[in-house]
């Protein structure tokens, strides 16, 4: 019987490659694609929550509430709404309107992902997104009517946009890994 021979240089430099993604890799991949998901998930819920409509001359201005979606460290989420102008998600292209005097919409929206907070628990990471109104609550789950005798049924818009996001974040995470890995193995 003849022994063969095999050349493991090949898979050597593969083993090296995979040393090379350490911990801090990957918990910084992890971070950005939590911080792109709520970003999206921002988006969602900032474009399905209702602006009140007031007459001209009662002097009041709608969309407090829509105005208040912010990160568990209170930045301001409002200019995300309308980010990237479709479903192409963060530096999509878009509408480009010009927002607070510092670019276009899907800069500002690249940059507002990029300062989100991330928590590493356990093995999750946590992103808090909240609403500080005081009403948010009753707009998102409903509430009884001023005189008590009906029901206003909730808007529901946190709650179907992290329904949404979490359909499709499976699709979002294999597509992100595949292309980390064709940029780290060439």
């Amino acid at each position: 019987m003849r022994s063969g021979k095999c050349d493991f240089k090949e898979l050597r430099e593969l083993q090296k490659q995979v040393e090379q993604m350490n911990q801090s890799f990957k918990d910084e991949f992890f971070e950005q694609c939590a911080k792109e998901l709520a970003a999206r998930l921002l988006r969602k819920a900032i474009k399905r929550t209702p602006v009140g409509q007031y007459p001209s001359d009662s002097g009041k201005v709608g969309g407090t509430l829509r105005r208040g979606w912010t990160t568990s460290d209170e930045k301001t989420a409002m200019y995300t709404a309308l980010f990237g102008g479709g479903e192409g998600g963060i530096g999509g292209t878009g509408t480009q309107k010009q927002v607070y005097g510092k670019g276009s919409i899907s800069e500002n929206a690249n940059g507002y992902a990029n300062s989100l907070r991330v928590e590493k628990k356990g093995d999750s990471y946590v992103v808090e997104l909240v609403n500080p109104v005081e009403y948010a609550s009753y707009v998102e789950y409903g509430h009884r009517t001023r005189g008590g005798n009906g029901w206003v049924k909730g808007r529901l818009m946190m709650t179907i946009s992290a329904q949404e996001i979490q359909s499709i974040a499976p699709a979002f995470l294999q597509k992100k890994l595949e292309a980390k890995l064709r940029e780290v193995f060439g």
